[in-house]
């Protein structure tokens, strides 16, 4: 009896799409960053920026950029919490941040647990706009290479 080899599971065109828009919008994020007064955040910006790029490059592709976006959207609201927890644990640990009361933990649990239910709606809503863009330079090009 042959025995097959190993499946490695691999990641979905829509989760790959989303890590690209996601990898890619860190250098945007910090140029963001160094306009004066601005309050951009990492999260904020694979959010917005990371699902717009994953939905072009979805579109480029002829896949869903709405997928594509919803995950980007969903990978920045993690990162946003996850920036969070460490921002909170490194002042517990360094001493810095007064003990929290429990009104306040359960505030920000609800509170993080919102941003990664609404996060990937933003990330759908600038996917969609990352494909239309996509969709629609696309259409200029071939139109204009016709006409001439």
């Amino acid at each position: 009896m042959v025995t097959s080899p190993l499946r490695i599971p691999v990641l979905s065109t829509a989760w790959r799409f989303a890590f690209v828009g996601a990898i890619a919008s860190l250098p945007v994020g910090v140029v963001v960053n160094w306009v004066p007064n601005s309050e951009a955040t990492v999260g904020g910006g694979v959010m917005i920026i990371g699902a717009f790029i994953a939905g072009v490059v979805a579109a480029i592709y002829s896949t869903d950029p709405d997928a594509a976006g919803l995950r980007a959207g969903f990978l920045g609201g993690a990162l946003a919490v996850l920036a969070l927890v460490v921002t909170v644990v490194s002042g517990a640990i360094s001493g810095t941040m007064a003990a929290w009361p429990l009104s306040r933990v359960v505030f920000w649990v609800f509170a993080s647990g919102l941003v990664l239910c609404v996060a990937p709606l933003f990330g759908l809503g600038f996917g969609r706009a990352g494909g239309w863009v996509a969709n629609a330079v696309a259409s200029r090009w071939t139109t204009g290479a016709s006409a001439s």
